[in-house]
């Protein structure tokens, strides 16, 4: 009981620090561009979605009219004939324009482009920007919460390793709760998936990446808002690994499958016009995997997000006693889910990865007798 009513505040606390920034937002906003409130809800959502240079929080509206920003700077670091380090502060959340060695610089929805000293961005037939972007290997919003959250999985793990050696194996603590996390992916998806032979050189990377999405989805389900796996270039680098370690480590026999899928069932001259067709898929199948690993990542946690913000929106449309509770409870109720969400995801990458790398851990007697 105590443990779902800690739940309930954490989530209530995240739903109306959400519910003041937007509110904030929209005040400040309301009247100064002429945008409906539809299209700033649209707007702010998409800001959230997006990552950033600073690590904003929310933004509150002072007496004099102007926006007040809780959070901290980010450094910004560029290549742009030569290295370029300076404080995104200098961006002033995209309402400046910085200037670094006489090079001028203008942050774009969340992307930062060289421009002169007024900001001027240029647009071709799409509205798309054309100004020269310079190589951006900045510390965003994102990569800062990566970082917290691989510290966290260290300091977590190493200190849990040492406890467990000291007390006999025997987990003590916070232990009790991760040991079964870790002894179910070992021997339900690990074992199971691609065998005791060859199981163990999988497992340091199963783990990690079933922590790291979980510890990251769960981050982004707190006020802090931030949206790292609803980043698709964090899942595609999650899915490339996962590519790289099973054609890898793939043994004869799964190379052989690929390539030579009936095997020695009938001749060649009998396959040959099958493996026209078959061979194509096979290969194709190779990049098909990662890529339903990245896209389904992002799109499940990039969903989860929208929705939530999308009924807190709803509570600025209805401005009603009946409308903005049930709106609230909504989304209440989503953010619940997405706790669940959080975890399944992190499931479903892990076993799938466990998947593919039993397929390619084949060997010739398991090939035979499939």
């Amino acid at each position: 009981m105590r443990k779902t009513f800690l739940i309930t505040l954490l989530f209530a606390t995240s739903l109306f620090v959400s519910n003041n920034a937007f509110a904030s937002e929209k005040e400040a906003e309301e009247g100064a561009d002429g945008k409906d409130l539809k299209t700033e809800i649209k707007e702010y959502i998409d800001h959230h979605l997006l990552d950033s240079h600073d690590f904003s929080l929310f933004s509150i509206e002072q007496e004099n009219g102007e926006k007040k920003h809780i959070g901290f700077p980010l450094p910004v670091i560029l290549w742009d004939n030569g290295l370029k380090v300076f404080s995104s502060s200098k961006f002033h959340h995209g309402e400046t324009v910085a200037e670094v060695d006489g090079n001028y610089y203008k942050l774009y929805h969340s992307k930062i482009y060289k421009t002169d000293a007024a900001g001027t961005i240029n647009y071709d037939d799409k509205h798309h920007a054309t100004n020269e972007k310079p190589l951006d290997l900045s510390i965003t919003k994102g990569v800062v919460m990566i970082f917290i959250t691989c510290l966290l999985m260290f300091w977590l793990f190493s200190s849990l390793a040492k406890s467990y050696a000291k007390n006999g194996s025997i987990p003590k603590g916070i232990g009790r709760f991760f040991e079964p996390i870790v002894l179910y992916i070992r021997d339900d998806i690990a074992i199971s998936n691609i065998g005791e032979k060859r199981y163990k050189k999988y497992m340091p990377f199963l783990l990690t990446v079933f922590f790291f999405i979980w510890f990251l989805n769960m981050f982004g389900l707190t006020p802090l808002g931030v949206n790292v796996t609803g980043n698709i270039a964090v899942t595609a680098a999650l899915a490339i690994i996962t590519f790289l370690l099973t054609n890898l480590t793939g043994t004869k026999d799964y190379w052989k499958h690929l390539f030579d899928p009936l095997g020695d069932s009938m001749p060649w001259l009998g396959k040959l016009p099958l493996y026209i067709i078959l061979i194509p898929i096979e290969i194709l199948g190779i990049f098909i995997k990662p890529f339903s690993l990245l896209i389904r990542l992002y799109a499940n946690m990039q969903a989860g997000h929208i929705v939530v913000m999308s009924l807190i929106g709803l509570m600025f449309i209805f401005k009603s006693w009946i409308g903005s509770p049930l709106s609230f409870g909504l989304a209440f109720a989503i953010s619940l889910i997405e706790i669940l969400v959080a975890l399944l995801q992190a499931y479903i990458f892990t076993m799938l990865s466990a998947l593919y790398f039993g397929f390619a851990s084949e060997e010739h007697d398991h090939a035979e007798a499939h």
